[in-house]
């Protein structure tokens, strides 16, 4: 199926973007000495400490790291969903002091309701915002056909694959046009095959529209494959390691994994992982109990 085809249909029309009470006059992320501590009782969980990464409007930059380095918590910084507990975040200038709405959120769950179809979970989005389903039916099916579901519309979420209900909660996420798209590991929980399908899926669909894109993945792969830049993190507290640019040619599609510049940039990476005990070579003889 040529889904490319329906692409520049779905991006025609920015000004769809009807909620202004977002950032609207940009959507470069700033992220000044952001720190966040979790407080329960006489525990403190300190998740991250001066993160500082600015993030173009148009770029799309992954952010990767072990678990429980803080890279969902600093999704939600940006989002507004979690304030800082030291330092700034500002979206095209705008500082973010509350939960934002001009922008699209993927979680690593769909989160579906399963009494609506398909197409009625994607219209979800905008009937909450109050922007007339009626009106958004059109982009709605031409978003469905541009990651493979023109024949799944009218089917439920237990009718569909994991891969398939990601799709769906990203068109949702797409619906409304929205500048900014975050994404939290979308894809962990899927297996190897769809996983790389979907990778490139997104590609194809940020290449039409040029949203910025902050994505979150414990893939060192995915990470260099879909990105501009490749935001490295430390062990928590988490902090920004270092700042790596996936120079490879678009759109990168399989054949991206051959290229010299891919293998050096996961080579890069991996060694910072080796360096802070992230990863382990294996090399070390295993000590046999009793020997």
């Amino acid at each position: 199926m040529a889904r490319s085809s329906h692409l520049a249909v779905v991006e025609a029309a920015p000004e769809e973007s009807a909620d202004s009470s977002g950032p609207a006059a940009g959507t470069e992320i700033v992220i000044s000495g952001a720190r966040k501590t979790f407080r329960r009782g006489t525990l403190e969980t300190h998740a991250l400490d001066g993160v500082d990464l600015t993030i173009g409007a148009g770029e799309f930059v992954a952010i990767v790291g072990p678990s429980g380095c803080g890279k969902s918590t600093l999704m939600r910084l940006v989002s507004g969903l979690l304030p800082a507990s030291d330092g700034t975040v500002t979206i095209g200038g705008h500082a973010v002091n509350g939960p934002q709405t001009d922008l699209g959120i993927v979680f690593q769950k769909p989160i579906l309701l399963e009494w609506r179809t398909v197409l009625d979970n994607v219209l979800l989005q905008t009937e909450m915002r109050g922007m007339g389903k009626a009106e958004h039916v059109d982009r709605a099916r031409a978003l469905l056909a541009a990651v493979g579901l023109t024949d799944f519309e009218q089917r439920y979420p237990h009718e569909l694959s994991g891969g398939m209900q990601q799709r769906v909660a990203i068109v949702r996420a797409l619906i409304h046009n929205p500048p900014l798209l975050l994404m939290d590991e979308p894809f962990g929980a899927l297996d190897a095959l769809t996983r790389e399908q979907m990778r490139i899926d997104l590609e194809e669909l940020w290449l039409a529209g040029k949203k910025t894109v902050l994505f979150i993945t414990h893939s060192i792969d995915e990470a260099v494959l879909l990105a501009d830049r490749v935001v490295v993190m430390s062990p928590r507290p988490g902090k920004v390691e270092r700042v790596i640019e996936a120079d490879l040619a678009r759109p990168r599609g399989l054949a991206a994994r051959k290229a010299t510049a891919f293998t050096d940039a996961v080579d890069m990476i991996t060694e910072i992982f080796l360096a802070r005990g992230v990863l382990h070579s294996g090399k070390a003889k295993p000590t046999l109990v009793g020997a």
